[in-house]
């Protein structure tokens, strides 16, 4: 692992970089020897940073160069070296938003920390390191909830890419999620451009203009700005340019 106070820091052009850390894992995972350990890294950063884009092309340049290694041929379908557990998946259900003493703000705020069951990902990550394999719920964006036990990493997955926002928080449950990872990623950008994406996001949803304007104001933007104040527990910044 990276000492933190060495972070390497990777930019601006994006498949260079995607290349750089696959072959980096590829090499930090060629040495992991039991057969039911994994390389567990975090990838953390702002809504709008980029990160499924990042943990997806990673993670499938390293399972076609792994299948590669092992067959000695390209294949149509790649073995499954790596995956992405997206921590979409634990925000907690609208129910329980409901059941909250003010539901109002708890609906509004959703996507901050407190709107997360970290708990339940800190257990599959204990269970990812002490087992080999978990299932872990995905989140189903029609319906605005988790989907439970949708996400299987197996014992053949040796990188496992965690993505979302508080991975590398430093406050109760989410400094013992931070501890679990053998490496930590932080995909940095501009807040504004961030945020520009988030609002584009919004309305391709559905929002009108001046709903998603206000989403971005009362909660997307403060979010990012904590997340932003993680970074310096990295191991590894990148930044792909705007």
């Amino acid at each position: 692992m990276i000492s933190s106070f060495a972070v390497a820091r990777l930019g601006c052009n994006p498949p260079e970089v995607y290349d750089s850390l696959t072959e980096r894992l590829l090499s930090s995972a060629a040495k992991v020897q039991d057969i039911n350990s994994k390389y567990i890294v975090g990838l953390a950063g702002p809504p709008g940073a980029g990160k499924t884009t990042l943990s997806s092309e990673v993670v499938h340049r390293l399972n076609n160069l792994w299948s590669q290694k092992v067959t000695g041929k390209n294949s149509v379908s790649p073995l499954e070296f790596a995956i992405v557990l997206p921590m979409d998946g634990f925000h907690l259900y609208r129910s329980q938003l409901d059941a909250m003493e003010n539901p109002e703000e708890a609906h509004a705020r959703r996507g901050a920390p407190w709107t997360f069951n970290p708990e339940l990902l800190l257990k599959c990550l204990r269970s990812l390191r002490n087992e080999g394999s978990t299932y872990a719920p995905s989140f189903d964006h029609g319906v605005g909830d988790p989907v439970e036990d949708d996400v299987f990493v197996s014992s053949e997955h040796k990188v496992v890419i965690v993505e979302g926002n508080y991975l590398f928080l430093e406050e109760g449950i989410w400094q013992d999620i931070c501890s679990i990872f053998d490496e930590k990623w932080f995909l940095d950008i501009d807040i504004n451009i961030a945020m520009e994406r988030v609002l584009k996001r919004h309305i391709s949803t559905g929002k009108k203009p001046d709903v998603a304007k206000w989403r971005i104001e009362y909660n997307d933007r403060p979010n990012a700005e904590l997340i932003m104040g993680s970074k310096k527990n990295a191991d590894i910044v990148i930044n792909l340019g705007a």
